[in-house]
């Protein structure tokens, strides 16, 4: 189960208010779900947890991209919303490298019978070919191709994301259950937590 949160900035101090996620299906969707929200294009941050395992925060400042921390990276990689906020950059990945690999993936698997034509061989296939998916075949419904170790253990992402706000970097990576409360809490936005819980 998740749970999200929005967080804006105004002059009288923090506005929150629960959202929904349901279309949301990128990192720009969720950037202009904050910029909606955002008064006077002041800070707003967008909180989303999945039943304690993992919790996210993006943080909008106005036009610039969008500053986001994972406190568990291995957790989200399992979770739909956690892929939006785990891009290839805060992965240190090539752009596109997941299509690419899609896309080998579907080239090892042509054999040459597509059109209908017989296998001549059907129980001698190429050492070559379980060689090249061995490492991206799973039986895992959650496996995303990529291999156990292409998403780090543990928080990944911009760990600086609510310093200034009065959150420093140390507390942000201690935080594990009820992460909202702590980190309205730090941002001197304790009085709104009853709208959003």
């Amino acid at each position: 189960m998740y749970f999200a949160a929005l967080l804006a900035r105004t002059e009288d101090g923090w506005e929150a208010s629960d959202t929904e996620l349901d279309d949301v299906e990128t990192l720009s969707d969720l950037t202009d779900l904050a910029r909606d929200a955002s008064v006077d294009e002041d800070t707003v941050l967008v909180f989303i947890e999945q039943e304690d395992a993992w919790f996210g925060v993006v943080r909008v400042d106005g036009e610039d991209d969008p500053r986001i921390f994972v406190s568990d990276a291995t957790a989200a990689a399992r979770s739909s919303y956690g892929e939006i906020l785990l891009t290839d950059e805060l992965l240190g990945r090539e752009p596109g490298a997941e299509d690419t690999i899609a896309a080998l993936e579907e080239l090892v698997g042509l054999d040459g019978t597509e059109d209908g034509a017989p296998d001549p061989t059907p129980d001698n296939h190429s050492d070559t070919t379980s060689d090249l998916t061995s490492d991206t075949d799973s039986d895992d419904p959650d496996d995303d191709g990529f291999g156990a170790d292409a998403v780090p253990a543990g928080p990944l992402g911009d760990t600086l994301i609510l310093a200034d706000l009065g959150l420093p970097e140390a507390e942000l990576l201690m935080l594990r259950t009820d992460a909202l409360a702590e980190i309205e809490d730090a941002l001197g936005a304790a009085e709104v937590q009853e709208t959003v819980r």
